[in-house]
């Protein structure tokens, strides 16, 4: 019984830290991954969906071309501003979720030693 709670302890605070601090990574980069954040910024400006008017015959169609395209990279950019937003949250609430249990990963043991002493 002594060396199962040993070889708990030993892996907690060893093996068990390190694998909870690559898991936090891991969440990190899924969470980049999942809002597609550097094809984002590469197509900040790019219009929404493809939405291209080509000019026809005339200034004013040509104008009227120009004035569509501004549109439609205004709304691109738009909704690729938020959805950057988004990411930069979503990232700052998995690094404090991480931080913390990284931070309070080594008390846990000792919470629930804490816990049973206090029941008895």
């Amino acid at each position: 019984m002594l060396m199962l709670v040993v070889g708990f302890f030993s892996w907690w605070y060893s093996a068990g830290w390190m694998i909870l601090s690559k898991n936090v990574q891991k969440r990190l980069q899924k969470t980049l991954a999942m809002f597609s954040v550097p094809s984002l910024m590469r197509t900040l400006f790019a219009p929404w969906k493809r939405i291209v008017t080509n000019p026809g015959a005339g200034l004013s169609a040509h104008l009227s071309a120009i004035g569509d395209n501004m549109v439609s990279r205004a709304i691109g950019f738009t909704v690729r501003l938020f959805v950057l937003i988004a990411a930069l949250v979503s990232v700052l609430l998995v690094s404090v979720i991480g931080l913390a249990q990284i931070i309070l990963w080594p008390l846990v043991p000792l919470a629930i030693a804490y816990g049973v002493v206090a029941a008895l």
